[in-house]
Order: structure tokens, then sequence, then C-alpha cells
């Protein structure tokens, strides 16, 4: 019969290897919130700091104040007077090149199927799709026109000849 405190002595031994496989969660928990911590912390940073590439902004007399730079992933600008296609990324002002050839050689408006395969992208629906969404963009920020659905062209005056 084992005595009592052989029992107690067990007893205590498995409340300690519990209490330290606890205190192993726990420490994998806090590291993981730490890194939560952080991240969020670093998020608001990023967000409180003044944009360095920010698009073209309004002043209070309406006159745009053009701000160059922009970077991929930047925010389309609706068009006004006097602002140019350098304010928009390099995916949208590839666009706006290849359609302000176009109509400077007085073609027709192109689909994103012919848009793709001039920017040299595979003609695959993941492109054509992504070509298709940049173009739809431009036309309801006023830089392009869509004469008929899925049919897109440059605007005369709009940053691409005359």
């Amino acid at each position: 019969m084992p005595s009592v405190m052989g029992l107690l002595e067990e007893r205590e031994r498995v409340a300690r290897q519990r209490v330290e496989a606890l205190q192993a969660e726990l420490r994998e928990a806090e590291a993981v919130w730490e890194r939560f911590v952080i991240a969020r912390e670093t998020v608001g940073q990023v967000l409180a700091e003044p944009r360095g590439g920010e698009q073209a902004r309004l002043v209070a007399d309406e006159r745009p104040v053009q701000v160059t730079g922009a970077v991929p992933g930047s925010v389309v600008p609706v068009w006004s007077d006097g602002l140019e296609v350098a304010v928009l990324a390099p995916d949208y002002r590839r666009i706006m090149d290849i359609l302000a050839e176009r109509a400077r050689s007085g073609g027709e408006a192109m689909d994103c199927r012919q848009l793709a395969a001039a920017l040299e992208l595979q003609p695959v629906p993941a492109k054509v799709e992504g070509v298709r969404s940049k173009a739809k963009r431009l036309v309801a920020r006023g830089w392009l026109a869509e004469a008929s659905p899925g049919m897109f062209s440059a605007i005369s005056g709009r940053g691409v000849g005359s």
C-alpha cells in the first residue's frame, strides 16, 4: 500500500508537469499576441504617415496640383483639366499610351483582349480581366471612353494628345 507521502509527491509531480505545460503554452500565446501587437502598431504608423506618392490634390481654388511619382497600386484620380497622365500608376499609363497611339493612327476602340495583347500579356482570362478592371476604372474616373460595352478608346484632351 502506497504511503500518504508518496501519493502527495506523485500528485505534486503531475501538477508541476501541468503547470510547466501551461506555462509553455502561455509563452507561445504571448509570442503570437506580441506579433499581432507589433503588426497593428506598424500598420498604424504606416497609415499615419503622409503618402510620398500622393496623387493630384485639388486646392481651395479647384486648380489641380500635379504630383509626380505615381507608384504601382496607387489610386486613379478623377480626371480634371490640367491633370497629366503622369499621375497614373505605370500600368494605367501603358493602357492610356496604347489607346492614345491607336487614336492618333485613326484606329477604332479596342477590347480587353486586344489591350492585353498590346500590353504583351498572355490572352488568358485572368490577365484579360485584370486589363478590363483597369480600363473600367479609367472610364469611371473620366480618363477613357467606353463607346460600346467592352470597347475602350482614348478621349481627346485627356493627356493623350489633341
